[in-house]
């Protein structure tokens, strides 16, 4: 069996398809596989931060959600070392669907494929598509552990499939 496609097959943003079709079973989306993004607030949900670092993307693409829970769980290790108190939240939620229409190769796979006919494709992966300048995380922490967080959202630049800036406000 192959294993997952590499991420740049599907970072380009897509329009958002449905099937219409005069049969009623064959426009919905039957079934979608279980969202790989374990929790989406972390850390200390009730205390009150002076700072505030988002991560944001800089263009408009679409983030497969097993990239978001690796950007998530690097983020989550480093804030954690730091032993202080931290809030993290992921501001982007996995909701459109990756479609494959897989084709099959080798001797006689002609007689067995269907090709481009009935060509709809079986759902692979979810994505969040994302704006430019959206922010992907944010994390509030003290004003004196502003370092150590920078450097952990910093950490998770690597994960995900775009270029992003750092941006710290006071709040």
């Amino acid at each position: 069996m192959a294993g997952l496609r590499p991420g740049h097959c599907y970072r380009a943003l897509e329009r958002p398809f449905t099937r219409k079709s005069k049969y009623k079973k064959k426009a919905f989306i039957k079934a979608v596989p279980a969202i790989k993004v374990a929790r989406y607030d972390l850390g200390d949900l009730k205390k009150e931060f002076n700072t505030k670092i988002d991560l944001n993307s800089k263009t408009d693409l679409q983030v497969r959600h097993n990239a978001i829970e690796s950007a998530r769980q690097v983020i989550t290790r480093k804030l954690d070392l730091m032993n202080r108190p931290y809030r993290l939240k992921v501001r982007v939620y996995p909701h459109h669907a990756l479609r494959e229409n897989k084709m099959l190769t080798g001797a006689g796979a002609d007689r067995m494929s269907t090709g481009m006919q009935r060509s709809f494709g079986r759902i692979i992966s979810l994505a969040a598509q994302v704006k430019a300048g959206a922010p992907l995380f944010t994390v509030f922490v003290d004003s004196a552990d502003k370092v150590p967080a920078v450097d952990a959202i910093t950490s998770a630049k690597p994960k995900l499939p775009c270029r992003c800036e750092v941006q710290v406000t006071s709040l």
